[in-house]
């Protein structure tokens, strides 16, 4: 039987699992029901489990049948975001403010599904081990996992991830060799004027004023100083200032994002923000403090565990459901980082039309879930065998 098929017959319980962490989200490192519920199943199927690596990770380890010494690395995501539901579903988040908008929960089952399937047939060569990490969406999960000395104390001589695509097509998987996934930066700017009434402007230096040129400032960065060839996105998201509608504040704020491929255009635009930022402050006699943060690194995948990946989703799927060659995405991910640690591959499997990915009407779909676990596993299976 393949892993396909028998891990389809466990669908009903890997559904329950999934709708279960649906309805208990938890944000990034505050993982410990999530965590602890990994645990528990791991070690009912007889796996070596580890606990609080990277603070709220969890690692297993399972040694197959055979011979071989080689160790291959699977990872999934188990946080949540901070979005209010807006489904009527009977799983629905029962946490305000807190809920599954990316498929965390799924990634986690997925996950889970190959652990179990894989304990229960031992039919490879090496050693699994599985990585549920914590703290994806922004905060460091990886790097904290790096930290806590993630590959030396469970080495893997190569690791795969795995995420869901709303809007599929259905069931095709998907594995971009390369440059995948782009990098992020983000970024704080404070704006310090001089508060005065609303009905004397001249008394004071407005931050609000401030605020609006440099929202469109920022835009010419990649529309005039970044080569057209290359790809870069600066995205304001928050904008802040004032609490009153007869006060000129004394500050503001803007915040969002910055995505790259190339290490050159990263260094270029964050030098190019300071130095607008610089010049909107002296010809408006502000203050501009600018703070930019590496959160993600560009995710490359390596050409030897990518073409590995496509030949497991080709076997499992059919050739008609394997997209050897998609087009690299502005998202960021930080599997980006084990993957600078360990070669590896990334992959998008395609779910039913829904609800896009960050969205408060989101849901992950269930019946995909057999489709990422056999393909986590058969990676373990074929890519364990002595000899690679």
């Amino acid at each position: 039987m393949s892993p396909l098929d028998r891990i389809a017959a466990d669908l009903d319980e890997l559904t329950a699992i999934r709708r279960d962490l649906h309805a208990h989200p938890e944000l990034g490192f505050e993982e410990t029901r999530t965590a602890g519920l990994v645990a528990d199943k791991l070690a009912s199927w007889g796996i070596e489990v580890h606990r609080a690596v990277g603070r709220t990770g969890v690692v297993g380890i399972l040694k197959g049948r055979g011979l071989s010494d080689r160790r291959i690395g699977l990872r999934a995501d188990m946080d949540a975001l901070p979005i209010e539901e807006a489904t009527n579903l009977p799983h629905r988040s029962t946490v305000p403010g807190k809920m599954h908008a990316c498929g965390h929960d799924g990634h986690t089952t997925m996950l889970l599904g190959a652990a179990k399937y894989l304990s229960q047939t031992r039919d490879f060569d090496g050693t699994a081990v599985f990585i549920f990490q914590p703290a994806e969406e922004g905060l460091g999960g990886a790097r904290a996992m790096l930290a806590d000395r993630l590959f030396e104390r469970f080495p893997c001589d190569e690791v795969y991830g795995l995420h869901n695509q709303p809007n599929g097509p259905y069931g095709r998987l998907a594995v971009r060799r390369g440059p995948a996934m782009a990098a992020a930066d983000f970024f704080d700017i404070r704006i310090v004027g001089r508060g005065a009434h609303a009905a004397q402007p001249n008394r004071g230096v407005d931050p609000v004023v401030v605020q609006a040129a440099l929202v469109q400032a920022l835009q010419t960065i990649v529309s005039r100083n970044t080569d057209p060839v290359h790809s870069a996105v600066v995205s304001i998201t928050q904008v802040h200032a004032g609490a009153a509608y007869n006060v000129i504040p004394e500050e503001a704020h803007l915040a969002g994002t910055i995505r790259t491929f190339d290490d050159g255009v990263r260094a270029m635009v964050g030098e190019r923000m300071r130095e607008t930022c610089a010049g909107i402050a002296k010809a408006f006699g502000a203050e501009i403090h600018v703070e930019i943060r590496d959160v993600f690194s560009v995710l490359r995948n390596s050409e030897i565990q990518a073409r590995a990946a496509l030949d497991v989703a080709t076997e499992l799927f059919g050739a008609d459901k394997v997209d050897a060659d998609p087009e690299p995405k502005m998202g960021s991910e930080d599997f980006a980082d084990m993957l600078l640690a360990v070669p590896g591959a990334y992959a998008w499997l395609g779910q039913k039309a829904g609800a896009a990915l960050h969205n408060a009407a989101y849901d992950f779909d269930d019946s995909i879930i057999p489709l990422g676990a056999a393909y986590l596993a058969r990676l373990v299976e074929r890519r364990s065998a002595a000899g690679l």
